[in-house]
């Protein structure tokens, strides 16, 4: 007979339903009405066995009604994959999400204003904010960076390429990365006991224990360590049983190691970090210069040891003193332009070189000119002063020496560059000259002599960033234009090239700080940066930024606290770039400050 439910859309997984009871009724109606004949007897085993069959169906089907109605909807099974609740850890997914005070997920109170944000009111419908950033946060977030590069590249690479990590992280030669490195595959990590399984690279046999064959907790007495046994691991060798049967008694061997990086990278990250020094990312003051050129073989800015700022603009030179905030005009030149302003070292005497070759020399506290002196035939783009000497740089290549207290032009004539002279620098301790040059060289004079000690020619491009450490005797810093853009040192008593490093960008002024072992430099395209360099690791403590054009000039207080760099953009700005000197007095104004420099050697 045809099946009753062929057209029925209810799955047929559901055995305990109508339907299953329909298709076993309708069965026996089948066996009983049209599978035996009326004249054949029936079964009364078969029949009341099905019987009971149909009163348990029907006694199940009161217990639990198939068609009653439920306010909950009825779960239904089918071959279609709908997602549900069950099964879910709910707990668990209630401690994965995110924190309300975390960055991945908005704060939803009411929020404030961020620490550092300035709000002004630029006019009645629009408002300008400025941003200032935290120092302390962008100094740590650096540091973790860099440690985090030193640690990872340490423990990929571990010591195929050279680490930069400083050698004061490691002090100790025996916990050194060569005597406690080891491969990826090494198997005294991997398995326990090590496997025979062969590398290409092993670690040391002090590391590396080979399998012992017996005896594994067999360890040595004290007495035989103490007589002067130094293997400490076990071997299996016959004849060396006995002798240096024993466990690796190293702490920092990688067998006891609990952690997924290598011993020495631990130290490193357990090592106390210094806190890096704040320095302002913007500058104090801003001053407007108009008419401030944007030429990088000129020299317009200088401070003086009076605490008078000396700028050149177009024709004139004015002076800001830092301590009153006043500007005076100091002179106008009228038809000629200003190339170069240098105060002496103590003093209220400046120096003006003149694009007509000019060099004046001028008495800045009563504002009157003392004297002009001649002997170039181009513009004067360097000025530098030595006690009583002055000396010039000239675009006509040549350098003069001249002596303030004669009625002579100049004294010496010196002709070793071939292009325009653009630096120029004394070192009053060691008598030596420096000069720079747009034919890529770099000079070092001995004195007053007419031809040069050292001829520096790797930079590839115009020097005239020069600038001598107070600090160390013979260290000369120099860096290159825009195809060079390296900062290198020389020692110039042996004519060595003690380290450089590239900058990325132009190099237009150096300067080493008074108080600390560090130097300050400017630069050009692309960011127009001013970088503060810890040396000799060269690492950089702050990089600001502000100019729109490069940084052309740079000069620094007589404290030595404070930098001032002008650029083409006709601003100059103030930085607060190194702390007060250790020793109080020196480096200051008034009597008492001379008379302790008098007493102070260096």
């Amino acid at each position: 007979m045809d099946n009753p439910n062929a057209h029925d859309p209810t799955p047929p997984q559901d055995n305990d339903g109508a339907f299953s009871t329909t298709r076993k009724r309708s069965h026996l109606v089948g066996a009983n009405g049209h599978g035996r004949g009326a004249s054949e007897p029936v079964d009364a085993a078969a029949l009341t066995q099905a019987l009971h069959g149909v009163e348990d169906e029907a006694q199940s089907r009161e217990r639990t009604p198939v068609g009653s109605p439920s306010r909950k909807r009825q779960r239904i099974y089918g071959d279609r994959f709908i997602p549900t609740r069950e099964g879910r850890d709910l707990q668990a997914s209630f401690s994965l999400l995110p924190d309300l005070s975390s960055p991945a997920t908005p704060s939803k109170l009411k929020k404030r204003t961020p620490h550092g944000e300035l709000h002004f009111q630029k006019s009645k419908f629009s408002t300008v904010r400025i941003t200032i950033p935290r120092e302390s946060d962008s100094l740590v977030a650096e540091e973790a960076n860099r440690t985090f590069s030193t640690l990872l590249r340490q423990e990929v690479f571990e010591g195929t390429v050279p680490q930069p990590t400083p050698p004061h992280l490691s002090p100790d030669p025996a916990f050194s990365p060569t005597s406690l490195s080891t491969t990826i595959n090494d198997p005294s990590r991997a398995r326990t006991p090590p496997s025979n399984h062969t590398s290409t690279s092993l670690a040391p046999a002090s590391l590396t224990p080979s399998t012992p064959h017996k005896n594994i907790f067999t360890y040595m007495s004290p007495q035989h360590h103490r007589n002067g046994s130094t293997r400490l691991t076990p071997h299996g060798t016959p004849g060396s049983r006995r002798a240096h049967r024993g466990p690796n008694m190293d702490p920092t061997s990688e067998l006891y190691s609990t952690s997924p990086i290598h011993f020495d990278s631990q130290r490193l990250l357990l090592s106390p970090k210094k806190t890096p020094r704040a320095v302002s990312k913007v500058p104090f003051k801003v001053l407007d210069a108009p008419d401030l050129a944007d030429d990088f073989y000129l020299n317009l800015v200088d401070w003086g040891s009076s605490n008078n700022l000396g700028v050149g603009l177009g024709s004139c030179v004015f002076m800001w003193n830092s301590g009153t905030g006043k500007v005076t005009k100091l002179c106008d030149l009228q038809d000629d332009i200003v190339t170069s302003v240098s105060w002496i070292q103590r003093g209220s005497h400046v120096s003006i070189g003149t694009s007509k070759g000019l060099v004046q020399i001028w008495d800045a506290e009563h504002c009157r000119r003392l004297r002009t002196m001649t002997g170039h035939t181009a513009r004067v783009g360097a000025l530098a002063w030595n006690d009583h000497i002055l000396s010039s740089g000239s675009r006509d290549r040549s350098i003069l020496h001249r002596d303030v207290r004669q009625p002579d032009q100049w004294l010496r004539r010196l002709t070793g560059h071939k292009q325009e002279v653009c630096g120029l620098r004394w070192n009053a301790d060691d008598g030596q000259l420096a000069s720079g040059g747009n034919d890529n060289q770099l000079m070092v004079w001995e004195k007053l002599n007419a031809n040069p000690t050292f001829r520096f020619t790797s930079h590839t491009a115009a020097v005239k960033a020069i600038a001598w450490s107070p600090h160390q005797h013979h260290l000369l810093a120099s860096g290159g234009g825009t195809a060079d853009r390296r900062i290198k040192f020389w020692d110039t008593k042996s004519g060595n090239c003690v380290s450089e490093i590239d900058t990325g960008s132009q190099v237009c002024n150096l300067a080493w700080s008074k108080n600390s072992n560090e130097l300050v430099s400017t630069h050009g395209f692309s960011q127009n940066q001013i970088v503060v360099w810890k040396y000799p690791s060269m690492t950089q403590v702050a990089s600001l930024t502000g100019h729109t054009y490069r940084v052309l000039y740079l000069a620094m207080s007589p404290d030595g606290q404070t930098v001032v760099t002008g650029a083409g953009d006709e601003t100059l700005r103030f930085w607060k770039c190194f702390n007060k000197r250790e020793r109080a007095g020196i480096g200051g104004e008034g009597v008492g400050s001379r008379m302790e420099r008098l007493n102070t050697i260096r």
